[in-house]
């Protein structure tokens, strides 16, 4: 399985799927690189590639440059020569040349840290006394309430019920290690990530892997909505005063929470390992000193007071409270998902830790269920089950108030689990083109920056909208994450078809297996729960699957309109070439096919004018200068001063009797280069840079308007000439 894991992952990395800083940079396709040779073929360029005024390498400059205003160091100390004709961006050289900036630069690294090099991606990574604390806390956490959850749908039952909550919990953890060893071979399979999104859109098709990965998101905004709104409860419950304040105190927690993930994920990984350990070792504790307790009477459970019953004790019920209690597997998926986040052999570590994390999981979960019914304990208003039996078993001391506050800390950091996994799900759905391509950058301390701050923006929302009462929406995040877990293994049951290697036979009846239960708890707590809320995710997976299709087709269009196309053979005039492939107006690719005009508005005869005619002149091709005149005795003046400086250039004026400048400009080139489709119109705008922003206000800035106006127009190009005034 190792050697397997190893071909897969070679083979994965040739196909650029290793999660690294490039990845927002791919390779050329085999095609497109010999188009790229074709095109070279073709290229006609009069001067030398090294004919240049200046050495780039800024190697053989013997006069050091003078610092500028925009910083104290001088420009050329900014890079570093690493090898010929490759120049190395120092620290320095990041900094903004503002003031604004470099203090807004300051202070984002007193609150993040100092950016990392790209290089240091590899030591970014966790090792596994980190990773299971960070990648387990939502699955861990799930124990504070999972047990109360099935507990609340049985006692509706009264006492009666729950005595079901044993062999419920039998096949619940049952479940949670059959699911586990499914993702322990889904691991190896997919050794660069191993997430519901890539194995199921891999086997099952692109469908089924973006429903996956709405299932998958879904889970992930929610649960740190939840785990928020429940961490926060918590602490109110302990200080009532808080009460008031609690919708401020969980965005702030949510902040909290992107701060320290913004800091990468080893920083991230100090931060929250330690309270997922204490609230382990304080359950821990409960479940030594509770079954001590209750050994030394025999195991003689104590009976649970009398509760009315509310409802019969029949097959939906039982259902009800079976999908409820499935709600302590939700974050099982997280390690598969982060295997790029480990230490090499990435894949081993991931699978070691998810062993750990299972193992830990159901220890906790069999035992808190086993203890509440050795004690005789129900679920109530005014207290949760978990505080109830910190009570009982540490009645003194302060243990009860350790367990209390671990607790809080670990459903405020269950929320952690999510802000590792949902940035790289938007990675791999980014790198597919289903996502905004912006999700594919690592930001200053090499952490999907976009990404964190989406999921923590889309949650603040959520808790914000709900008053920080999300309770109801717990059945949400269950069925979506199970749906994911369903489509992950069922894909898995595919994969093992196909690659029919050594025991394939005994993993594809793992991953069926996983499968069956998971679908089986979807089908549950959808049909269960559907008027509780799971009716918004019948109708928002599929409004998700259809935005990642709407977004994807754009990138196609796009990679279609922008791909490299070899010159035809014959070599035809470049008047008779098509412009391009479809979805492009422009097709030049070689520099004899480009024809230029250049074209200079001209409002007033001043220096930014005429150094911005001087410029356009300057590159040797025709150019036409345009003056837009609000009536004809503005049009007699302007063209006497051109010939006053001796008409050099050829001068348009156009009379603009409404005294609108930009939309008469704009359609006048438009329709010069309707009458001449083949030319390149290159606008060179003069530009005033003012150094001082509360002086902007004083001009209309034209420049940025007739910009934003042009941009739309096919075979324009429009460039500035700037002029710098200091005061």
């Amino acid at each position: 399985m190792g050697a397997e894991a190893e071909q897969r992952g070679d083979d994965e990395a040739e196909r650029g799927t290793v999660v690294t800083p490039s990845a927002e940079f791919p390779p050329l396709d085999p095609e497109e690189r010999a188009a790229l040779g074709r095109i070279g073929d073709h290229w006609q360029e009069p001067r030398r590639p090294d004919d240049l005024p200046v050495d780039p390498t800024l190697g053989r400059n013997r006069r050091r440059p003078a610092p500028t205003r925009f910083g104290r160091l001088a420009p050329i100390e900014m890079f570093t020569v690493e090898q010929p004709d490759e120049l190395v961006a120092t620290e320095p050289a990041h900094l903004p040349g503002n003031r604004a900036g470099r203090a807004a630069t300051k202070l984002r690294r007193v609150l993040f840290g100092p950016p990392l090099s790209s290089a240091a991606v590899l030591y970014e990574r966790m090792r596994k006394l980190v990773a299971v604390p960070i990648l387990s806390s939502d699955v861990l956490s799930s124990v504070a309430y999972g047990p109360e959850a099935l507990l609340t749908v049985l006692v509706l039952a009264g006492s009666g019920g729950l005595g079901l909550s044993l062999p419920l919990a039998a096949i619940l953890v049952l479940m949670m290690i059959a699911v586990g060893v499914s993702y322990r071979q889904t691991i190896p399979a997919y050794p660069h990530g191993a997430g519901s999104y890539i194995v199921a859109g891999d086997n099952l098709g692109r469908t089924a892997g973006l429903t996956a990965a709405a299932g998958l998101m879904l889970d992930y905004v929610l649960t740190v909505s939840v785990s928020v709104a429940a961490g926060v409860g918590a602490v109110t419950s302990a200080v009532p005063g808080l009460a008031p304040t609690s919708v401020l105190l969980g965005v702030l927690v949510i902040a909290v929470l992107l701060a320290g993930n913004l800091r990468g994920v080893r920083t991230a990984g100090n931060i929250f390992v330690l309270p997922t350990y204490a609230f382990v070792a304080a359950v821990l504790a409960v479940l030594v000193v509770g079954y001590a307790r209750a050994a030394s009477r025999g195991f003689t459970p104590v009976p649970p007071p009398a509760v009315p019953a509310a409802e019969g004790l029949g097959l939906l019920l039982v259902l009800r409270a079976f999908s409820s209690g499935a709600v302590s597997m939700t974050g099982i998926e997280a390690v598969s998902n982060a295997v790029p986040a480990f230490r090499p052999t990435e894949w081993r570590n991931a699978r070691t830790s998810l062993s750990w994390m299972i193992a830990t999981l159901a220890t906790l979960f069999a035992g808190l269920v086993g203890l509440i019914h050795l004690d005789g304990l129900v679920p109530r208003s005014d207290q949760t089950i978990l505080s109830q039996l910190g009570r009982v078993t540490f009645p003194t001391g302060p243990w009860y108030a350790f367990l209390q506050a671990t607790t809080a800390l670990i459903l405020l950091l269950a929320a952690n689990t999510a802000f590792n996994d949902f940035p790289r799900l938007l990675f791999f759905m980014a790198r597919d083109g289903h996502a905004p391509r912006r999700f594919l950058h690592m930001g200053d301390r090499l952490a999907f920056s976009n990404g964190l701050v989406a999921l923590a923006g889309s949650a603040a929302l959520i808790f914000v909208a709900f008053g920080g009462h999300t309770e109801s929406l717990i059945p949400l995040y269950a069925v979506g994450v199970f749906l994911a877990f369903t489509l992950s293994q069922t894909g898995m049951v595919v994969h093992w078809r196909r690659h029919q290697g050594p025991g394939w036979r005994r993993r594809l009846a793992l991953n069926a297996v996983g499968a069956v239960l998971s679908g089986l708890v979807l089908i549950t707590a959808a049909v269960a729960k559907f008027s509780e809320g799971a009716w918004l995710v019948v109708v928002a997976v599929p409004l998700l699957v259809l935005l990642f299709r709407r977004i994807h087709r754009h990138y196609a269009t796009l990679h279609h309109a922008l791909a490299l196309y070899p010159p035809p053979a014959a070599g035809p005039a470049p008047a008779a070439r098509p412009r391009g492939p479809a979805g492009s107006s422009e097709g030049e690719e070689l520099p004899q096919e480009v024809r230029h005009l250049v074209v200079v508005p001209m409002a007033r005869l001043n220096r930014a004018s005429l150094r911005a005619l001087a410029y356009g002149v300057s590159l040797g091709q025709p150019t036409l200068a345009v003056h837009i005149a609000p009536e004809e005795v503005e049009a007699d003046r302007f063209r006497e001063q051109w010939c006053a400086w001796g008409d050099h250039v050829r001068l348009e004026t156009v009379v603009s009797p409404y005294r609108s400048v930009i939309g008469p400009l704009a359609h006048y080139l438009e329709a010069l280069h309707a009458t001449r489709p083949d030319l390149t119109l290159t606008v060179i705008v003069p530009e005033v840079v003012l150094r001082r922003r509360r002086h902007r206000l004083l001009h209309s800035r034209a420049e940025q308007r007739l910009r934003a106006a042009l941009r739309a127009l096919p075979g324009v190009v429009v460039t500035s000439v700037p002029v710098h005034v200091s005061e």
